[in-house]
């Protein structure tokens, strides 16, 4: 639960199950994925959003070519983004830790 902050609230259970099934070897692996904080992303993404970098920083870096390209696609998708980078943010952690899991 030190980690809720990285995820869906409608995920958490479903970690929590899936955690308790895993055996040591699996957790140290679990804890060593590099997850983002979605604050931290929310706040580069409104001081450097329209150079990409939010995007490059959660690994979407194609995403973050093309708003560089485009100077965030003249300001538009820089606006999006800030109401949309904390749920992808979200959404890239649970595929990090999905890949361990299985």
């Amino acid at each position: 639960m030190t980690y809720s902050k990285y995820f869906e609230g409608h995920h958490l259970m479903a970690i929590r199950d899936q955690l308790l099934k895993l055996d040591d070897s699996k957790m140290i692996q679990i804890q060593s994925v590099n997850m983002k904080d979605p604050t931290m992303v929310l706040i580069v993404s409104i001081i450097g959003g329209h150079f990409g970098i939010d995007r490059f920083i959660i690994g979407d870096t194609g995403v973050g070519v093309a708003k560089l390209l485009t100077c965030g696609g003249l300001g538009i998708w820089t606006i999006v983004d800030w109401f949309m980078i904390m749920g992808r943010t979200r959404q890239v952690n649970m595929e990090r830790i999905q890949m361990y899991m299985h």
